[in-house]
């Protein structure tokens, strides 16, 4: 029956900390078009998911146009532009089309325009019309609006942080689009919004994972397709951020609306269990220092490139050192000139350093240190866990070790990311199932890969752009009180 059906496949995905200095340029993005989409099947991508999933469904994927990059500061205007026009030409070129997924993250901000998947999906509803599907993937920190939820037929949000599943709720979304057509149906989209800033929260335990369970007991109702529990980006200044309730349904709105509202009351009632608890970076330390469940995981969450943030800030390294940590290593601090600085010198050579801390003070000082190249290598690995057999590469690695400090090892990446799994510890030699200490920058990626080797996890939330202080953020664009930043508030479904 679906033999001859074509599903474009399109996407912008950026997750935009509009507190970040700078704005993230054209030339910021990797960009792929038509056919080299393609390389990301078999990949636990959203993208690639989606291409397969077309393959398994008997339909052809079109792939269109998709820019990525790492999370960072407001897009500039004229770059979202290019990006926009040149995936609407891509389109329209391969028009007609049975339908179209989306590869989207939720939280994209342009220079001027506070909510870039609202833009871009309305864009691509008017320019294939409202007959035909449109479905979308997003990442759980998403900020959503309703205009966003008008365009689309379908919502499917990752339901883990770590984000281990965004390739099942892009099959999802593709498999819908082949549900309407098959069957002659439209769904229901209804978003429901609270005034709610979410920290960052892992889904593995505690009340993420509570959360994502209800989530999943709502959707065993057969009218229900799937329930998208945003947690939101609290890391950007828009009218529209929060936490948010999407609801894909197969009856009339109402059915919809209802479940979203049941969801975020239950978010609501249980968001006292989602104040973070924040230690410093010399607490952090002193405790793993202290812990006899080796090895133990720091992770050092204001300083996550995946929220935007650096990765060069030098807190936890410091406290680390300062406190005469012993076998430990920390996998990695970004800057592009130490790690060019080892790779000219050469393994086995010692050279002085001034390591890190080279965006900003918010992040720490540079450390002043002299160090032995233990080993190299070019930084391109294939991740593990997260987005599992997907390329990434974090540019020269270089594994440094400080004089006077008791095996302990600093490696230092070239590119902005945080650490989602143990490959840049790997490939300069470590094995960090024998450090007693193993230090890292995220907030909770770094669980797919470390969660089943750690002994205990604990985290340090020194100054930073992600941090957990979120009430260090100005709100000149909140268009209502948020908790926890007001403590006051009562609300109910309706008052947003």
């Amino acid at each position: 029956m679906s033999t001859h059906r074509r599903i474009a496949i399109a996407g912008i995905i950026h997750e935009t900390n509009t507190y970040c200095r700078d704005q993230t340029q054209l030339g910021d993005f990797h960009i792929m078009r038509g056919e080299k989409m393609l390389q990301l099947e078999g990949s636990e991508t959203q993208t690639g998911a989606a291409v397969g999933m077309c393959r398994e469904l008997g339909v052809t994927p079109v792939p269109v146009f998709w820019a990525n990059t790492q999370p960072s500061g407001t897009i500039a205007r004229d770059a979202y532009e290019s990006m926009k026009a040149e995936l609407l030409e891509a389109l329209a070129a391969v028009l007609p089309v049975d339908g179209v997924f989306l590869d989207l993250h939720g939280a994209g901000v342009v220079d001027g325009i506070p909510d870039l998947e609202g833009d871009l999906a309305m864009s691509v509803r008017r320019l294939v019309g409202e007959a035909v599907p449109l479905t979308a993937a997003f990442d759980l920190h998403g900020n959503v609006t309703q205009e966003m939820v008008d365009a689309l037929d379908g919502v499917f949000v990752c339901h883990e942080y770590p984000h281990i599943d965004q390739h099942l709720r892009a099959r999802e979304a593709v498999q819908l689009i082949n549900d309407m057509l098959n069957e002659n149906f439209r769904p229901s989209v209804r978003v429901c919004s609270l005034p709610m800033l979410m920290p960052t929260t892992t889904t593995f335990h505690g009340p993420g994972k509570e959360l994502k369970e209800f989530m999943r007991e709502l959707e065993a109702d057969p009218q229900i397709i799937n329930v998208s529990f945003f947690h939101g980006f609290p890391y950007c200044d828009v009218p529209h951020v929060g936490s948010h309730l999407v609801v894909t349904a197969r009856g009339n709105g109402e059915i919809a609306r209802d479940k979203a509202e049941i969801a975020a009351l239950r978010v609501w009632s249980l968001r006292e269990l989602l104040r973070p608890t924040s230690l410093s970076a010399e607490e952090a330390v002193a405790k793993a220092m202290a812990s006899a469940k080796q090895p133990v995981v720091i992770n050092e969450t204001s300083d996550n490139c995946g929220g935007g943030s650096p990765g060069d800030g030098t807190h936890l390294m410091r406290a680390l050192l300062d406190a005469g940590a012993a076998n430990a290593c920390f996998g990695f601090i970004v800057d592009a000139e130490v790690a060019a600085q080892a790779h000219e010198a050469g393994v086995g050579t010692t050279v002085d350093v001034s390591l890190g801390a080279k965006t900003d003070s918010l992040h720490g000082e540079p450390l002043k240190l002299r160090v032995y190249v233990k080993a190299l290598h070019d930084g391109r690995c294939i991740m593990q866990a997260m987005a599992k057999g997907s390329r990434i590469n974090y540019g020269k690695l270089a594994r440094l070790q400080p004089e006077g400090s008791d095996n302990v090892d600093i490696v230092v990446g070239s590119r902005r990311s945080q650490t989602f799994d143990t490959e840049p510890f790997l490939a300069v030699g470590i094995d960090v199932t024998r450090r007693d200490i193993v230090a890292l920058k995220s907030s909770n990626h770094f669980r797919a890969g470390f969660e089943s080797i750690a002994g205990e996890i604990i985290t340090a939330d020194p100054p930073g752009l992600t941090t957990h202080h979120i009430e260090v953020f100005p709100r000149d664009h909140a268009v209502q009180p948020l908790w926890p930043l007001d403590d006051t508030i009562h609300w109910k479904p309706g008052d947003t």
